[in-house]
């Protein structure tokens, strides 16, 4: 007969610990392969082949116009080129709210393929259309579903994951991402794609991972949570969860979405301008923005930016350098694969830390010896292992936790919310990174990356004052712990009663301060 007494509730607890089972695993990997792939595939895509294509604008425009194209206007058209991917990041991350809650986690995916799949086709056929307008025009589509994808994927992964496996899954995104960034890098290889004749079909194969999401995808479920408590269909949620768990008995996580739903209504539901000036969720909203603020103005694209001249610089031949990207690129990939696999164990925090104190560190030391390198030989190979190490620690911690922890710092009605914002801040950072780094290169040399050491180490401190760790925790016990810190002047003592008002009125001092 089973225990079903006191004394059996922590057998039954630990033989439910939530698990990867097949279900879970498969749609983890289609949406992430469908979505996020593409994501890192488009950020690297035009890198490699960028003579090429430049010389098809020139040819183009020539043909057309029976005379050569100036440099000038050549420049101008292939920044527009660049620059027009995260701009349609940034408008693909100001629909994530509207779309997510209309369409659903799954269904805002499966709708997001046709802004892969339509520029795909475009790009395919620019050389045979002889237009480098519409080369540019695609690259802003498919921004657009980079910007969805790069909030959607975590948002259904976090809540199709037990709470026990949310940060492991909730990082898969973005090892996804590494591995775009890496197939691109390998297929620029001269002798692959990233030649004269191979660089539309590069640019084209953006559109397969998304065909496989759109022919695969349906037959997974939706977010369970989303069909609960913001479509109030216990029915299909029950089954979702039953299929995702790969037991009957879901009635603990059931109620426990149930009491996150109460808890809502009550305290009401949330728009996106709500968000913005509720108290209950100040500290949240303000760790999302910093976050993604310190994960793009760390210095991470500059460090890209930089990394060629950093490589010639230390003696590699420029027909090594293709290579010496893609052996980056791997470590970028491993370095994420290993922070799949420690941040049940060491927690959302401490990847955080140890992830912006690596960066820091790098950015100091990179400052250095770029300054030495003129006069000091050995220098340049400090250069990339400053490289290096930069990448390994923004893989662990700054790359891939924000995703997580925005996921898991807010409930079922904000959370669109919050990642709209927090789209929407990524992609603004990241544009204004573009736009003046090389202006700060220029001005500043290798200078510029105190810079970044400095929002690393601001980024670092905010991390230790404020944010709680997440591991293990339900969305809304997450919740309550944010609620201690959001109402100021009731912080409760460890005996856990209310402080007095002096001590009160010191610590949200202290918050506000900060």
């Amino acid at each position: 007969m089973a225990d079903t007494g006191e004394q059996g509730k922590p057998a039954r607890s630990a033989e439910r610990q939530g698990r990867l089972t097949a279900v879970l695993a498969l749609a983890t990997l289609i949406s992430a392969f469908g979505s996020s792939f593409q994501y890192g595939y488009n950020v690297a895509v035009i890198n490699s082949p960028a003579p090429f294509m430049q010389n098809f604008y020139n040819v183009t425009f020539l043909e057309r116009y029976g005379a050569p194209m100036e440099n000038n206007l050549l420049t101008r058209l292939w920044s527009l080129s660049v620059f027009m991917y995260p701009l349609g990041g940034f408008f693909g991350s100001l629909l994530v709210a509207t779309l997510v809650n209309k369409l659903g986690r799954k269904g805002t995916l499966l709708f997001n393929n046709i802004f892969s799949i339509v520029p795909a086709i475009m790009m395919g056929v620019s050389q045979l259309a002889k237009s480098y307008e519409i080369i540019i025009v695609a690259r802003f589509i498919v921004g657009v579903c980079a910007g969805l994808s790069s909030n959607v994927v975590p948002m259904y992964l976090g809540e199709l994951s037990p709470k026990n496996l949310r940060g492991a899954i909730g990082i898969i995104p973005q090892l996804f991402i590494t591995i775009g960034i890496l197939s691109a890098q390998v297929l620029g290889i001269r002798n692959i794609l990233g030649n004269s004749t191979g660089w539309t079909l590069m640019l084209g194969l953006t559109g397969i991972p998304a065909l496989i999401e759109l022919l695969l995808l349906p037959f997974f479920p939706e977010s369970p949570r989303y069909t609960l408590i913001q479509r109030g269909d216990k029915t299909t949620a029950k089954k979702a969860l039953q299929r995702l768990r790969g037991w009957a008995d879901v009635a603990e996580e059931l109620s426990e979405m149930r009491l996150e739903d109460r808890s809502e209504k009550a305290e009401g539901r949330f728009s996106v301008l709500s968000l913005l000036s509720k108290r209950s969720l100040r500290w949240q909203l303000v760790s999302v923005v910093v976050m993604n603020m310190g994960q793009q103005l760390s210095g991470v694209n500059a460090i890209y930016y930089y990394a060629d001249s950093i490589y010639s610089n230390a003696g590699v031949a420029q027909n090594h350098l293709q290579y010496v990207t893609v052996g980056t690129g791997a470590v970028n990939v491993i370095m994420t694969i290993a922070a799949v696999f420690i941040v049940e164990a060491l927690g959302r925090r401490i990847l955080l830390l140890c992830g912006f104190g690596i960066c820091c560190g790098s950015c100091l030391m990179l400052t250095i010896a770029l300054h030495f390198q003129g006069s000091v030989t050995w220098m340049s190979y400090v250069s990339v292992a400053s490289v290096v190490i930069y990448i390994m620690g923004h893989a662990i911690g700054p790359s891939s936790i924000p995703y997580v922890l925005t996921t898991e710092m807010f409930r079922q009605s904000a959370r669109p919310a919050a990642f709209m914002v927090a789209g929407s801040v990524h992609w603004l950072s990241n544009i204004a990174v573009g736009l003046l780094f090389p202006f700060m290169e220029r001005g500043l040399g290798p200078y510029s990356f105190i810079i970044f050491s400095c929002v690393c180490l601001q980024a670092l401190i905010y991390i230790w004052l404020v944010l709680p760790e997440t591991k293990n925790k339900t969305f809304l016990e997450v919740s309550q712990m944010f609620a201690k810190r959001n109402k100021v002047g009731l912080k409760l003592g460890d005996d856990g009663n209310v402080k007095d008002s002096k001590e009160s009125l010191q610590d949200a001092w202290k918050l506000t301060a900060f």
